[in-house]
């Protein structure tokens, strides 16, 4: 069989009879689990699900890699089965270890553990050999010399049948000789492949002999110089998941016309194992692009700050951005699984955040853009503590204290000199209530003589409004955040936006390459913001709510003394308005 003949995994791991304890309701609602269920019912595979997730390591994982995960790790744990990760690593000249590590710490990131069952189509090389070379002494596989140029133009059209080589009908022992030489690095790159020999003539353009291996002399980062060919995506995929006894091979629609060469090699190789291919439909976010290739551009063209800048798609990025498992994982399971492809509002990924923030979040008070101000009635040199609600949302998460004085900062934009008719925050002459705290009244407005900006707000306040005091007959409409300007920590934070300006960033028909249409503003850096006391011992990726700004997580390039935040979402709902208008 091949090196995993006397390890097949099955279901039953404690060796005796089990039975599921999961309720219907508790199952994935979806066609695969669907297939799933009736062939559980009907005893196919012997009652065993076992799915894999098989990235390839040439870069870091995406969210759309983040919904394969979910379903090849969640349907297997949902219907009492296993889950192999297995790595693609059949071209050396785009993988490296870097890519291999991440993939791992990003699969159990979010929540998914492959126990045992780590495996590598490196680990099938031998045996992928061995049964390429029984494909040739069986009439069905040949060593072809065309150029690449070559078997495009003999492969023919949607609409038009290819041609045969002219090194089709090679004899067996020719072939034979050809492809031992190939593996022994006689030939340069590029100058011959081993092909299957199926039907130049197929409507489906993907059995038109298909290659299956092609030289390629570069070290590989887990069998170094031993290979100087290697198998291709088509020929290694399928029979990895016949060694691995995998049962449900499930794939993204692109590898639907791909179906009947998996099909192939299973029926031709003669394998022990049978595993079936199952296509659902890939994830797409507007505003943002999922191809791996152009992925890999932004970062190497310095586009980004690396694949785990925040404004990524990868799972890496995201992570550092101050997304959860628990949130990704919810909007996998929000946006289901379907047969045809679509395109997901990336709202619902935002709403998912916000739903899992809001209630571990603890609340805090920053101020983005400070101005300050002076309660010229409050005494000199006093200060006291206010206690103040760490998350309304769930009550056990306490309170703590926070020092009020004389001098405070609140934002720029919650003052206005000449406001418009509805503006309730504070103005000349009108009052607010600061978080927590007391009513103040904005007596005097202090301006730069030079540039005429206003950079000093003169109040008083009514020491009769304290919060949770009595304050009969004292209401305003605006409540206001605030800091302490003696007890301000320091901080730089982090907008962040959209990466891509237009929501389809893959539409090419304005002739403009992707690269063109990144949004220019998808990054602000504020370097000045004042948070409440007690922040400074914030650490990387704890996450809060800046009360009225938005979720905000530690970002790594905190250092002692510099804490650098990163917004998460806006506090701004816009996926629960979809939703009412819907």
């Amino acid at each position: 069989m091949g090196p995993l003949e006397n390890s097949v995994p099955t279901a039953n791991r404690g060796g005796e009879e089990e039975h599921s304890t999961k309720t219907n309701s508790e199952l994935p609602v979806n066609f695969i689990q669907d297939i799933i269920r009736a062939d559980l019912k009907a005893g196919k595979n012997e009652g065993r699900v076992h799915t894999r997730f098989p990235p390839e390591p040439n870069g870091y994982l995406h969210i759309g890699h983040a919904k394969s995960i979910c379903l090849n790790f969640g349907l297997a744990q949902a219907n009492d089965g296993l889950c192999n990760l297995r790595f693609d690593d059949t071209n050396p000249s785009k993988e490296e270890v870097e890519f291999v590590d991440s993939i791992m710490e990003d699969v159990r990131w979010l929540g998914f553990d492959w126990e045992e069952r780590l495996y590598y189509a490196s680990d099938y090389f031998e045996q992928l050999y061995e049964w390429a070379v029984q494909l040739i002494k069986d009439g069905k596989a040949y060593v072809c010399d065309l150029t690449s140029e070559e078997t495009r133009a003999y492969r023919g059209t949607l609409t038009e049948p290819g041609r045969e080589s002219p090194y089709r009908n090679r004899s067996v022992e020719e072939n034979l000789d050809l492809f031992e030489r190939m593996k022994a690095g006689e030939f340069s790159e590029g100058s011959r492949v081993l092909r299957a020999k199926i039907d130049m003539a197929s409507p489906n353009l993907n059995m038109r002999d298909p290659v299956l291996y092609r030289i390629l002399k570069q070290p590989h980062h887990r069998t170094g110089d031993k290979w100087l060919i290697y198998p291709m995506y088509d020929y290694a995929h399928p029979l990895s998941d016949a060694m691995e006894a995998i049962t449900h091979s499930i794939c993204t629609l692109e590898f639907a016309d791909h179906r009947p060469l998996y099909d192939w090699f299973i029926e031709n190789v003669k394998t022990e194992f049978e595993p079936h291919q199952y296509e659902f439909a890939r994830l797409n976010l507007n505003y943002t692009v999922m191809s791996k290739r152009k992925l890999r551009a932004l970062v190497e063209q310095g586009y980004v700050k690396g694949w785990d800048d925040p404004r990524m798609p990868t799972i890496s990025g995201l992570r550092r951005r101050g997304y959860t498992p628990e949130a990704i994982r919810d909007f996998c399971d929000r946006i289901g699984v379907a047969k045809r492809d679509s395109t997901v509002d990336i709202a619902l990924l935002e709403y998912c955040i916000r739903e899992d923030l809001n209630r571990r979040a603890s609340r805090v008070m920053a101020v983005l853009q400070p101005l300050k101000v002076v309660i010229e009635n409050y005494p000199e040199g006093q200060m006291e503590w206010l206690e103040i609600d760490n998350n309304p949302e769930t009550p056990e998460s306490g309170t703590r204290m926070i020092p009020f004085a004389r001098e405070l900062y609140i934002e720029q934009d919650d003052f206005m000199e000449d406001p418009p008719r509805k503006f309730f925050r504070l103005a000349p002459g009108k009052e607010v209530r600061l978080k927590g705290a007391y009513i103040i009244k904005c007596e005097e407005v202090i301006k730069n003589n030079e540039t005429d900006e206003i950079i000093e707000l003169r109040c008083t306040y009514d020491p009769d409004t304290k919060s949770g005091g009595s304050a009969a007959g004292r209401k305003v409409k605006g409540t206001l955040h605030w800091v302490s300007a003696s007890h301000a920590v320091s901080a730089e934070v982090r907008l962040y936006g959209h990466l891509f300006s237009p929501e389809n960033p893959d539409n090419d028909d304005d002739g403009r390459d992707f690269t063109q249409k990144l949004n220019p503003d998808s990054l602000s850096v504020i370097s000045n913001c004042m948070l409440e006391s007690g922040m400074e011992a914030s650490v990387s990726g704890e996450r809060f709510q800046f009360l009225r700004q938005g979720y905000f997580v530690v970002d790594p390039d905190t250092r002692p003394g510099a804490l650098v935040f990163n917004r998460i979402v806006p506090l701004r709902d816009t996926w629960a308005k979809i939703q009412k208008k819907g």
